[in-house]
């Protein structure tokens, strides 16, 4: 179904794109830019790449490295001349992208936020990282819950970033709001590898979606991202799976038509219909309750964890951040 990495598509196939981008350290305002146009350029080396490419993936991190650093003149906004260079690539390339930006926040930390450029350099989809991989990372929880897309040849796309992809309430959502090919962009380092793999397909067959993965690549002299970008089935088998070989493009031909057909189709194992419809051949239409005490306890807001109490790390101190004394306002 692969397509040979999309060289062979099919009249409803959507090829992606996932680019193994080299680990930049940009640290002042010249330095985003310079890191701007190296994005902007493999958005022409993916089309040139293959010229069937719908859409190309870029990681988390890809344009302000790992360095954590929130200081206000070097993050991005929507209007600035960062996202304008995004856009202006994928018109010029006839190709969308998926692009990260640590976006300016005037009422706290920064967003750490996800784009999604059609070809005509419109904002297709537009996402706030939900879950910081604490206590490592300072950005702001997401407010924007999780946006789903009208994608290349008729697709449903949605974007989840790094850490999120840990917790299958996101894959779910995703899949619940009509996403049939999840995006994960990510700056994932080696230790994490084994937890990416299984996630990425766990999340895929757990809510018959396709999935496509990827993270920065190559060394920034201190931390070494992994790459492996990676394409998995709905029945989450792995289609292509990349390396560690900096800039490289992993592409893949996906299939959402297929997707569609199994979520209509499939009897057993059809987890996200049947999670809504449980015991649907001992009762009309399933149970359709919520059993589950961990929902109900975080929609009225007394979510707590038996070992609450023995928790160590609940924020940012060990990695060197100052204890937050703001309340969140959703």
């Amino acid at each position: 179904m692969s397509g040979l990495g999309g060289l062979n598509k099919s009249p409803n196939g959507v090829v992606i794109g996932l680019a193994q981008l080299q680990l930049p350290d940009p640290r002042t305002r010249e330095a985003i830019w310079t890191q701007t146009q190296k994005i902007v350029a493999m958005v022409g080396k993916a089309r040139r790449n293959n010229p069937g490419m719908d859409l190309i993936v870029f990681p988390e991190y890809s344009l302000h490295g790992l360095s954590m650093d929130t200081s206000p003149d070097i993050m991005c906004s929507l209007d600035g001349p960062e996202v304008a260079a995004f856009r202006a690539a994928c018109v010029e390339h006839r190709i969308w992208g998926c692009f990260s930006i640590m976006e300016f926040n005037p009422d706290g930390n920064p967003y750490n936020s996800g784009l999604i450029i059609d070809d005509k350099g419109q904002t297709a989809l537009y996402y706030r990282k939900l879950h910081p991989w604490v206590p490592v990372e300072p950005w702001e929880p997401g407010d924007l819950g999780i946006p789903v897309c009208d994608g290349p040849n008729g697709s449903k796309l949605a974007l989840i970033i790094c850490h999120d992809g840990m917790f299958p309430e996101m894959a779910r959502e995703c899949a619940y709001k009509g996403a049939e090919i999840m995006i994960r962009t990510a700056g994932y380092t080696a230790p994490i590898r084994h937890s990416w793999k299984i996630t990425n397909q766990a999340n895929a067959f757990c809510n018959l979606m396709q999935t496509a993965s990827v993270c920065m690549c190559g060394s920034d002299g201190t931390f070494d991202s992994m790459g492996e970008g990676m394409f998995v089935n709905f029945d989450g088998t792995v289609m292509v799976e990349g390396g560690n070989r900096v800039d490289e493009i992993i592409g893949c031909e996906l299939r959402p038509d297929l997707v569609r057909e199994a979520r209509k189709h499939w009897g057993v194992e059809n987890n996200i219909y049947q999670f809504g419809h449980r015991a649907y051949v001992a009762v009309k239409g399933g149970a359709q309750d919520c059993p589950y005490t961990y929902m109900q306890d975080l929609m009225e807001g007394r979510y707590r964890l038996p070992w609450e109490d023995e928790v160590v790390h609940t924020d940012g101190s060990s990695c060197g951040f100052a204890p937050p004394t703001r309340r969140y306002k959703a």
